[in-house]
């Protein structure tokens, strides 16, 4: 072979060689000829990114949104005031008042500070924030995302679904408008804005990962009328965020973040708000009566559930629904028909699977509306009108019954309510509701402290209602005297005031 031929079937080679490995990359590259997923998805990414067409859609830019909300979340700051010590104090400890010398705001140890977020939803200042971030304050600071500065009132508050409205004095305010909660979809990017850990104007982004959780956070509440219908997303919300915004990306509100899933205390994975449907109907309520009015079907209900149909013994027509295990006697329920044994899978139009589905849709709606409620007896659907009633059984609508209070010298009294009296078997008393008072501060007087007697040098005397406090104080101004009572938890308990 002469060198020409040589080197001739060298390029020949060569030349082959590279339409091959073309050839192989062009058939690798197909993704319908992928060997797994990795690979199909891997061979189809790569193509679209590397696309010269390729462009982020406008839907998922979080810049516009973010630029909308962040002006209207407040940083909220709550004052309580608690007595100074300067020794350990084991009933301190037992209730849970924080330890002045502790303090990790580096106050003066006599006013500790609870921080949380809020939102302001009209341009005159109201604000919406969870309850759990404003009770029993003395004092509620309000800053702006431009460091502006306000003390807010509180209209009023509810603790059944953790909400609270506030005002400030202001004008022409930035503020976020409610969007429609039920809109939203499982999978749709949302913002998280508040103040976590003191930083101000914070955004975190996810997406809704459930709706109509419940996590059982709010039991225990007056009347067991707790509404648990969270929405559930992944967004990072931490100690502080509480009461601050859920938007979606067109700037809208659809949830008050309000909870989280956590072992540590602070972000795991999950955080809970309260959908923005229910948030508007509690802050109208609010707004327009200073209480919330309650709608209520009364039946007992339970989740449907393979484990109620073996405990039952039964077996259900459908796999979500709500079933009644009972019917309240004069209830909207009753009245509507319903009965022991039915399953409600609908209330005005919309589907219902659970529980906390069923009381969010029932909760929006107040005493004297109409509902429509769908439910299964017997295999066959059945529709019913129901007229819904408030917890006394009738539909009128409830006023916000402000307690008279009491003053003398930076001390704030309220009667006792006839609950509490009843609870604690109790003939009347004296109920702390502010103390601004530095002697009765340093003497151990706490916020909701029930005075039921006091000793001075004359002699013992009941107290049996904050008027009478006042006149013994009045009566006594200057003295050393003795101030006995209990918590609210009937925990008996006294100091003395010099």
């Amino acid at each position: 072979m002469s060198k020409r031929q040589y080197f001739l079937g060298i390029l020949l080679a060569a030349i082959i060689g590279g339409v091959v490995a073309l050839a192989g990359v062009s058939f690798l590259m197909k993704p319908q000829n992928a060997g797994n997923f990795d690979e199909k998805q891997q061979a189809s990414f790569v193509n679209l990114l590397s696309g010269d067409d390729f462009t982020i859609p406008d839907g998922i830019n979080f810049v516009a949104s973010a630029q909308v909300v962040t002006p209207a979340v407040v940083h909220v700051k709550s004052q309580v005031s608690y007595a100074a010590r300067s020794e350990r104090d084991p009933v301190e400890e037992y209730f849970g008042f924080p330890d002045p010398r502790q303090d990790p705001r580096g106050g003066d140890g006599n006013m500790p500070i609870s921080s949380g977020s809020g939102v302001i939803i009209s341009p005159d200042g109201y604000i919406v924030t969870n309850n759990h971030v404003v009770e029993g304050a003395t004092k509620i600071d309000i800053s702006l995302d431009n460091n502006k500065r306000y003390e807010a009132t509180v209209i009023g508050t509810d603790p059944t679904t953790d909400l609270a409205l506030l005002k400030v004095d202001g004008k022409n305010l930035p503020f976020v408008r409610f969007g429609d909660s039920d809109e939203t979809k499982i999978g749709e990017w949302v913002l998280a804005v508040g103040n976590p850990f003191d930083l101000n104007s914070t955004v975190t982004a996810g997406i809704i990962s459930a709706k109509a959780r419940n996590i059982g956070i709010l039991r225990g509440v007056e009347n067991n009328l707790q509404i648990e219908s969270f929405l559930q997303t992944d967004a990072v919300v931490n100690p502080g965020n509480s009461g601050g915004a859920l938007v979606n990306l067109a700037g809208e509100l659809i949830g008050i973040n309000t909870a989280i899933a956590t072992q540590t205390g602070t972000f795991s994975g999950y955080s809970f708000a309260v959908p923005s449907t229910l948030v508007k109907k509690v802050m109208d309520d609010l707004m327009e009566h200073g209480a919330v009015q309650r709608g209520l079907l009364g039946v007992s209900i339970q989740n449907v559930s393979p484990e109620l149909a073996d405990y039952l013994d039964k077996s259900f027509p459908v796999e979500q629904g709500v079933y009644v295990g009972g019917v309240n006697e004069n209830s909207a329920g009753q009245e509507a028909g319903l009965k022991e044994g039915d399953i409600i899978i609908g209330i005005d139009g919309k589907t219902v699977n659970s529980v906390a589905n069923l009381q969010e849709l029932v909760a929006r709606r107040r005493p004297g509306d109409k509902i429509d409620v769908e439910y299964i007896r017997e295999g066959k659907t059945v529709k019913a009108s129901a007229t819904l009633k408030n917890f006394a059984g009738d539909t009128d609508i409830v006023k916000r019954v402000v307690p008279k209070t009491y003053t003398f010298e930076g001390l704030q009294f309220e009667d006792v309510k006839d609950q509490i009296k009843s609870q604690l078997e109790l003939s009347g008393g004296a109920v702390i509701k502010m103390n601004a008072n530095d002697a009765w501060r340093q003497a151990g007087a706490k916020n909701g402290f029930i005075i039921t007697s006091v000793i001075s040098d004359s002699g013992r005397t009941r107290i049996n209602n904050a008027q009478e406090m006042i006149d013994f104080l009045e009566a006594n101004s200057g003295e050393d005297i003795v101030v006995l009572g209990m918590f609210p938890d009937g925990t008996e308990y006294y100091f003395e005031v010099n």
